[in-house]
């Protein structure tokens, strides 16, 4: 078995923080990988937005929102780099050809959905759609950030994921973001959006809990519309494997000031249901 060096430690711990399980081990990982707030220098100055701006595609606290994981039993894993800069929840070459100074290698995916939509591995575009970049990238840059941020992301995730199950058999992956409070549109109004891949991620027992928890918390809870799951759910969600995962996308303005970037004063009640949430799918079954 390869040895990690403490160099290689200290870069993982600059990309990716897992906050280890303090009560006795439940078979249950939760991960954050958008509410890293490290937005390097050179990255904002290669941005056409001000930081403000660049935040707008920032899942903000959610982290904090999930923050008693470890306290039942179960590590939380978060990235520390911004979506921005490199957005652990796709596939990990999913690269807009338009944005690149050079034509882009045969096996990179050019053509998916989030591409299309600009939002990438290395996004094109903001949440809200401004684009990011004053100029053309480097594949090299692309290739630096994915081979850094986006593997070092996996490469904890899946480690946490394997000891799991080796321990228990199984693993329930809860893989938490949020939503901008206008990305319902016209839709009925919703607080709370679990993601299962239309009943294929996740065994339905663990979704019925975690909708019913929510319910009991005055939260009004929708399945799979808009968001069904991104590639974390698909790609780790396979409970014939014996990994299940669930997708929770909550309402910003809920918990949070969007054009400050601050919590609000429902930050403490948001926090309260989702450490109910968390209590419901780590007791002991």
């Amino acid at each position: 078995m390869t040895q990690t060096t403490d160099a290689a430690r200290d870069i993982l711990d600059d990309v990716v923080q897992v906050r280890q399980a303090l009560a006795p081990r439940r078979p249950v990982v939760f991960t954050s990988a958008h509410s890293g707030q490290h937005y390097p220098a050179d990255f904002i100055a290669a941005s056409r937005l001000a930081l403000p701006g660049l935040r707008r595609s920032e899942d903000s606290f959610v982290d904090e929102l999930f923050a008693q994981a470890p306290a039942h039993g179960a590590p939380l894993v978060v990235a520390r780099y911004a979506r921005a800069f490199c957005d652990p929840n796709r596939e990990k070459w999913e690269l807009d050809p338009t944005m690149f100074a050079q034509p882009l290698p045969d096996w990179v995916n050019k053509t998916s959905a989030r591409v299309a939509a600009g939002l990438g591995t290395i996004a094109r575009v903001v949440a809200s759609g401004e684009s990011i970049y004053r100029h053309k990238l480097d594949f090299d840059e692309a290739r630096l950030r994915i081979e850094r941020c986006w593997q070092g992301f996996h490469s904890v995730l899946e480690t946490e994921i394997a000891a799991t199950r080796r321990q228990f058999g199984r693993c329930l992956l809860v893989d938490c973001h949020s939503m901008p409070g206008n990305s319902l549109g016209r839709q009925a109004a919703c607080d709370i959006v679990l993601g299962d891949l239309h009943g294929t991620s996740c065994t339905p027992q663990v979704v019925d809990i975690i909708e019913q928890t929510l319910i009991a918390a005055g939260l009004r809870v929708r399945r799979n519309d808009p968001y069904a799951g991104g590639y974390i759910t698909r790609h780790y969600g396979h409970p014939r494997d014996g990994v299940s995962a669930v997708q929770i996308e909550i309402a910003r303005p809920l918990y949070m000031d969007e054009a400050r970037f601050s919590r609000n004063g429902g930050f403490e009640r948001i926090q309260t249901a989702m450490t109910a949430v968390i209590a419901a799918v780590t007791r002991p079954c």
